[in-house]
C-alpha cells in the first residue's frame, strides 16, 4: 500500500516541535529545559515565567500541535495516505526521545520528520537535527536499533503555508477602520536571533547579510505583499521586524524590535499597522505575549490602531502542504524526479542540510543532514 500511495520508503511521520508548559508547576522546569547549559540565572527564569503565569502557566503550543496532529491525520485519511503520525518535543512532554522509543517499539524503521519551523537557522533547524541525533544515540545506548530519520525541507515559500497568512493579513486590513485602511503599514515579525547566527544560517555562500534566515523571511514577506496587492490593488508599505530578543545586551541581535518599529511608524505619521507573525507556525507564547500583550500595549500608548494577523496553525491547506512535502521527499528517495512546489525567486529548499549549514558554537552530532552519523 505504501508504494501505491507514494509514501515508501517512509513508514511514519514525526511532528517535531518546541513544547511548552501545561500548568503553573511546569513553567520553571520547562524554562530550565529550554536554557540548560546557558548559565541563565534563576531570577531571569522567574522573570520570563511571568509571561506564562499571565496565561495560567499554560503555553498554547501543545494544544496547537494536537490540533495540527488532528489536521494531518484527517488530511492523510481523506487522501488515502495510511501513514501514522507521531509527535515529540524538544523541551516538554511528549519528549522526542520517548516518542522515538515508542516508534521503534512499533516497528517504525524510516521516519519523515516535520519540524514546526519553516526557516533556516540554528534554533529552527540544526538544533532540531541535534535533538534527533541525541535521541537516536539514547536509543542505541539502550540496545535499540535507531530508526532512520529524514527531515522534510523548509516550507517558507510553499503555497499551503503562504495562503493562510495572506488571508490573515487581508482579514486584519479589513478589520481596520476604513479611514486608515488604505494607508496602513505591514510589519512582518519573526524571532530575533544573534546577527552572527543569522549571517551563518543556511549554505552561507548562497545568501548575503543575514544569511538564509533573513533572506527566506524577506521572500515570504514579498510573496504575501504581492498577493495582498493583487487582491486589494494597493501596494502596502512593509518591513521585516523582530521580536522576543533574549540575549545579552552587548551581543548584536537582529533589529528593529517590533515595539521600537511601532514608535518609529507613529512618529512618521503612519495611521495604522498590521502585525503579521510570519516567523511562527502557530500562536504560541511569543505571539500571545510579545505581540498581543506588549506590542498591542505599546500601540495603545501611542494611539496607533493595530491588528495582529493569524498564524497558519492547523489550517487544512497547511496540512495538505505537509502531505505534499512528504510525498515529494518519498518520491525523491525512491529515485524519481519530482516537481517541487515553491513560490518566489528562492525556489525549493534543499532536502539534505549540507555540512556546515547553520553551525553551532560547539560542534555536535546532527541527524538528517549530509554530516549525519546516522545514514
Amino acid at each position: 500500500m505504501a508504494d501505491q500511495l507514494g509514501t515508501s520508503p517512509y513508514d511514519a511521520l514525526l511532528l517535531l516541535s518546541f513544547g511548552g508548559p501545561e500548568g503553573p508547576d511546569d513553567v520553571i522546569p520547562f524554562l530550565e529545559n529550554v536554557t540548560r547549559g546557558r548559565g541563565i540565572p534563576p531570577e531571569r527564569l522567574k522573570e520570563v515565567g511571568q509571561h506564562y503565569f499571565l496565561f495560567g502557566g499554560v503555553s498554547p503550543i501543545n494544544e496547537q500541535n494536537r490540533a495540527l496532529l488532528d489536521a494531518l491525520r484527517k488530511d492523510f485519511a481523506e487522501h488515502g495516505v495510511e501513514l501514522p503520525v507521531y509527535w515529540g518535543n524538544r523541551n516538554w512532554a511528549p519528549y522526542l526521545t520517548d516518542t522515538l522509543r515508542e516508534m521503534a517499539a512499533d516497528g517504525r524503521r524510516r521516519i519523515a520528520v516535520l519540524a514546526t519551523s519553516a526557516y533556516a537557522s540554528y534554533s529552527g533547524c540544526r538544533q532540531y537535527r541535534e535533538n534527533l541525533a541525541d535521541a537516536l544515540a539514547a536509543l542505541a545506548a539502550e540496545g535499540l536499533e535507531p530508526p532512520r530519520v529524514d527531515k522534510l525541507r523548509h516550507y517558507f515559500n510553499h503555497p499551503g503555508f503562504l495562503r493562510p497568512m495572506v488571508e490573515g493579513v487581508l482579514a486584519s486590513l479589513a478589520d481596520l477602520p476604513e479611514s486608515v485602511r488604505a494607508d496602513a503599514h505591514l510589519a512582518f515579525t519573526t524571532h530575533s536571533i544573534p546577527v552572527a547566527s543569522a549571517d551563518s544560517s543556511g549554505p552561507v555562500e548562497d545568501h548575503g547579510e543575514g544569511g538564509a534566515y533573513v533572506a527566506q523571511h524577506l521572500a515570504t514577506a514579498r510573496l504575501i505583499v504581492a498577493a495582498v496587492r493583487e487582491e486589494t490593488g494597493i501596494e502596502y508599505p512593509w518591513r521585516l521586524v523582530y521580536q522576543s530578543r533574549s540575549g545579552a545586551p552587548h551581543i548584536p541581535w537582529l533589529e528593529p524590535d517590533i515595539c521600537d518599529h511601532l514608535e518609529t511608524l507613529h512618529g512618521e505619521g503612519v495611521p495604522a499597522v498590521v502585525m503579521a507573525p510570519i516567523g511562527f507556525v502557530s500562536d504560541h507564547m511569543e505571539v500571545l505575549y510579545d505581540l498581543d500583550t506588549e506590542a498591542v500595549a505599546k500601540a495603545a500608548e501611542l494611539g496607533l490602531p493595530v491588528r495582529r494577523s493569524a498564524t497558519v496553525g492547523a489550517d487544512p491547506r497547511f496540512a495538505a502542504a505537509v502531505r505534499d512535502l512528504l510525498l515529494e521527499r518519498a518520491a525523491t528517495e525512491r529515485g524519481s524526479v519530482v516537481e517541487r512546489c515553491a513560490l518566489g525567486a528562492l525556489g525549493p529548499s534543499h532536502d539534505l542540510c549540507p555540512v556546515g549549514c547553520c553551525p553551532a558554537r560547539a560542534p555536535r552530532p546532527a541527524a538528517a543532514g549530509a554530516d549525519s552519523p546516522y545514514a
